[in-house]
This record gives structure tokens, C-alpha cells and sequence, in this order.
């Protein structure tokens, strides 16, 4: 008897959990967070994800009881220009995508920023004093509108041509298609020498290019200074003017338009619009009937960790943050351990981690 009522309670305990996650609304920017909780910035990819790991991890530290563990916020890729991340921290500028996420996070101290959403991994310009800890997978394709004249399927060495400028009419792509001239988008507000971008400039874009096999400047041939190419301020959207141009194509995020289209994750400006996500290589980005990335794209090369890169250092210590960042991102934390959290990443579009993949950590 004590067995069956123990398992009806932990069954009616994951019940509630469950309903918490989908009831509770998120947070968008948080509320002045004390300089004691664990906040975060960066990457836009996963910042609707974090809106409500926040709201659900705070909510479930309060159904327990715990009064004084840190809390868990953060701050939107885009919005007010100049935040205050933590009662008593100096104002900085809004840190827009992985790269200028990761430099804040080396720019200030745990009074200011405590992790980064990141959707790369470390590369050798990072301090070896940071630590990328895997949180859930997603996948890049491309994106075009519907109704329009992109074709169903685009290959890697199609795609590199398009960005290179070397094709640049959809009649290049196959004889039954428009005589149109395409017009590739990527997303992102630096340009680095006409297109020679980063990281710092780039989430979804940025990994796309590294994929197909782009290289910057002055490394490419084909069209002189890829002027073809297009510049929208923000990425895995299709409300900007220019991606209704009916020959338009884009990078996206997979994991962000099953969100968007399939879960209703979205918000005003921050939605598929008029693009539909189309296979690379043959591959759909997305597998049906089940709405997730698609199998074979997700083990591809244009599938990438989502990561949030922490303080080596603060990671390991045995002080009061430092448990409160590995009761978060750790191997046995909530976001790899509570099925709030997995529901939560299957529910933004996103694919879990195994047990041991989740929470691990890597270096520059």
C-alpha cells in the first residue's frame, strides 16, 4: 500500500510539474533581479525558451518551499538598448546574439552577468577561463515564402553558390523554375569587409555560412563582393519587408520554427511570418507526422549544441553560486533532470540530450 500511494504521489507531483510549465506564463525581461541570482544574456535563439525556464525553475524553488536559493533570469537579446541586469550592477548595453553575450560575460563579473545563451561552442579567440555547458541540439536550413519561387530543396553547394553570388537566377537552380533573380538574406548588424562575419555578428546565420562552406574575405572567388547578399537586423523571423520578396531565402533556426509554427511560441515580430523552412540536401528540416527536426538533418553537419557558456572558476566552487549554477546547468541540474525542463525543449522546438551529454562541459 505505502509503495502504490508513493507512486501515485510522485505520478500526481510530475502531473502538476507538467501543468506548471504549460500554465505559467513566461517572463520576457525579468523583473529587477537581486544581486545574488543567476542571470543570463546572449543568444535570441533560445531567449523564449529561457523566459520560461525561468518562470517555471523560480516557481518550482517556491513550490518546495526554498526561500533563499538564487533565482534564475534572463535578458532579451533585443529590446531597451541599456539594461541593469542586477540590483547595484552598472548599466551596460544590451548584448544582442551568442558572440556579444559570451564578451559581456567575460567583460563583467557575477555582480552583472552569470551565464550567456550561446548557440556555438568555444573557439580559440574565447579565454580558456570560459565553460560551454550543453543545454538541448538544433538544426539550421533554409527558409523562403511561401507562394514564391524557391524550389522544395536546396543542396550545400547550391546554397554556397547562392551566398556567393555565383548563382544568382533560379533558372541556374533547374530549367523549370522562374527566370527570377534570387535574393539570399542572412541575418545579423555587422558586416565585417563586405560579409566577412563571425560570430559576434551571427547566431543561425553565422553557423549556416560555416556549414555550407563560406569563407570570408578575401578567400572566395565567383561574384566579386557577394553584393547580392541582404541584411535583416534579426534572424528566425519572417515579418521583415525583405523575406516577402518572393525570390528571398534565409537561414533559420529548425528548432525555432517548429516552436513557432507548430507550438505557438511566439510573440509580436517574432515569428515565421510568410517563410516556410524547405530541405537541404534532400533532407526535411522537419519530420512528420511528429513536428521535430528532422532526423537526418539533426545528425548532419548543420545541426549544432545550444550551450550557455559560464565562468570555469564559479563553476567549480563550493560557495552558495556555484551550486546554484550547477542546480541549474548541471549534469544532475534541473534543465537536464526535471521533466518540466525536457517538456519545455521538445516544446520550443528544440531536441534533448542524453543523460551525461546534458550538463557536460567543454573548454576553448
Amino acid at each position: 500500500m505505502l509503495r502504490l500511494a508513493a507512486r501515485a504521489a510522485s505520478a500526481l507531483a510530475l502531473a502538476s510539474a507538467l501543468a506548471l510549465a504549460v500554465t505559467t506564463p513566461a517572463l520576457a525581461d525579468p523583473p529587477q533581479p537581486a544581486a545574488t541570482d543567476i542571470v543570463g544574456v546572449g543568444a535570441g535563439t533560445t531567449e523564449l525558451l529561457f523566459d520560461q525556464f525561468s518562470t517555471d525553475y523560480n516557481a518550482s524553488l517556491a513550490a518546495a518551499g526554498d526561500t533563499t536559493s538564487p533565482r534564475l533570469y534572463s535578458w532579451d537579446a533585443t529590446g531597451t538598448t541599456a539594461i541593469t541586469t542586477k540590483t547595484g550592477a552598472t548599466p551596460i548595453v544590451r548584448p544582442d546574439r551568442s558572440g556579444p553575450g559570451i564578451l559581456t560575460l567575460n567583460n563583467t563579473t557575477s555582480s552583472a552577468v552569470d551565464f550567456a545563451r550561446s548557440t556555438r561552442g568555444p573557439a580559440t579567440t574565447d579565454p580558456s577561463t570560459d565553460l560551454f555547458v550543453a543545454m538541448a541540439k538544433d538544426a539550421v536550413s533554409w527558409a523562403a515564402p511561401a507562394g514564391g519561387n524557391a524550389p522544395a530543396n536546396l543542396t550545400k553547394a547550391q546554397l554556397l553558390g547562392i551566398y556567393n553570388c555565383e548563382i544568382t537566377n533560379w533558372r541556374q537552380i533547374g530549367s523549370s523554375l522562374p527566370d527570377a533573380t534570387i535574393v539570399p538574406v542572412l541575418a545579423g548588424h555587422l558586416l565585417v569587409d563586405r560579409l566577412g562575419v563571425d560570430g559576434a555578428a551571427m547566431d543561425s546565420s553565422s553557423f549556416f555560412l560555416g556549414a555550407i562552406g563560406y569563407l570570408p574575405p578575401p578567400y572566395y572567388g565567383g561574384g566579386a563582393d557577394r553584393s547580392c547578399v541582404r541584411v535583416v537586423q534579426r534572424g528566425d523571423q519572417g515579418t521583415d519587408p525583405v523575406l516577402h520578396d518572393p525570390n528571398a531565402i534565409v537561414p533559420y533556426s529548425v528548432g525555432r520554427y517548429v516552436g513557432q509554427v507548430y507550438n505557438g511560441r511566439t510573440r509580436p515580430g517574432d515569428d515565421q511570418g510568410v517563410l516556410t523552412v524547405r530541405s537541404l540536401d534532400g533532407n526535411p528540416a522537419v519530420e512528420e507526422p511528429s513536428h521535430r527536426i528532422g532526423y537526418a538533418l539533426a545528425t548532419s553537419s548543420f545541426a549544432y549544441i545550444l550551450y550557455n557558456t559560464v565562468r570555469a572558476n564559479e563553476w567549480n566552487t563550493a560557495d552558495a553560486h556555484g551550486w546554484a549554477l550547477r542546480n541549474i546547468f548541471g549534469v544532475f541540474g534541473w534543465i537536464c533532470r526535471s521533466p518540466v525542463a525536457a517538456s519545455l525543449v521538445r516544446g520550443y522546438g528544440f531536441l534533448s540530450l542524453a543523460n551525461g551529454a546534458c550538463g557536460s562541459t567543454r573548454h576553448s
